[in-house]
């Protein structure tokens, strides 16, 4: 046999030897009968990832103050029926709807008693302000876009106020977005 030959037949061996060892699901000593070495095989659980907790807060932005979510996208109301979304299909893609698994938190000026959630027809949750449920705009790309406002999809969207109230108008002292 050619040395080459040799070497690439031990390899080979070698790599046999070391996978039927491996797949020896009955050892768990981390020895087998030869006597080598092999590797135990544990179970690792799947990483369990918690929803990010909501945050709702207050922003000076375009509009004046606003409420924002916790990356400081705009966060707007449809003319739902208080506590009721009716945004659905097609317009949940355009107005993705602000959902959550836990209760919302209020962060900077937004009042707690305003802030609650109400269940979606697909049984999911969605944070409501002021009995308004709130959504996000998907052409709103970073913080403080407000690329949805006065948009008529089905109606009209607006931003809402720390008040709960929308938005309607520019504010004319308004001195700066605040991003």
């Amino acid at each position: 046999m050619r040395p080459h030959t040799r070497t690439t037949a031990a390899l080979t061996s070698a790599l046999l030897m070391a996978a039927a060892g491996c797949s020896d699901s009955s050892n768990t000593t981390g020895s087998n009968t030869s006597g080598q070495s092999s590797v135990r095989q544990v179970e690792v659980p799947a990483a369990t990832s918690k929803p990010p907790t909501v945050t709702v807060s207050v922003k000076n932005g375009t509009y004046g103050k606003a409420l924002m979510d916790n990356k400081d996208k705009t966060l707007y109301v449809f003319e739902d029926t208080k506590n009721k979304s009716h945004c659905t299909g097609a317009c949940a893609k355009a107005w993705p709807p602000l959902l959550t698994t836990k209760t919302p938190t209020a962060g900077s000026g937004v009042k707690s008693e305003l802030l609650k959630t109400t269940t979606r027809s697909d049984g999911k949750r969605q944070v409501t302000y002021n009995g308004h449920p709130l959504y996000r705009f998907d052409e709103d790309k970073k913080a403080g876009d407000t690329n949805g406002q006065a948009v008529a999809f089905g109606a009209k969207w607006y931003v809402i106020s720390p008040k709960g109230k929308r938005i309607t108008t520019k504010p004319t002292n308004n001195t700066g977005n605040g991003y």
